[in-house]
């Protein structure tokens, strides 16, 4: 059973490290895009909003077989807010 559970913990760790890659470019990708539109803080407070409402009502889409609606919500709400740091760190910077 030992050796199952280091398999997971690598497993874990190896989706992990993924998902921090996939936000980091995403909010390269974020930050390009917004950069130099002249956005305000309500602008971007609107546009994550925004982002956060597209989120849960997809996960809504996928129904219950791929996971509870709460625990949609609390990933999208996490990933977003990783997001929203990074993307408004990099236009503070700019």
């Amino acid at each position: 059973m030992p050796s199952r559970l280091a398999d997971l913990i690598r497993k874990a760790r190896r989706l992990a490290a993924e998902r921090d890659r996939l936000i980091d470019g995403l909010a390269q990708d974020w930050a390009r895009a917004l950069r130099g539109q002249g956005l305000s803080a309500a602008d971007l407070d609107e546009l994550w909003a925004g982002l956060m409402e597209d989120a849960v009502r997809r996960g809504r889409e996928l129904g219950e077989e791929k996971g509870s609606a709460q625990a949609w919500r609390h990933e999208a709400k996490e990933v977003i807010a990783r997001v929203r740091q990074r993307v408004e760190a990099e236009l503070g910077e700019r």
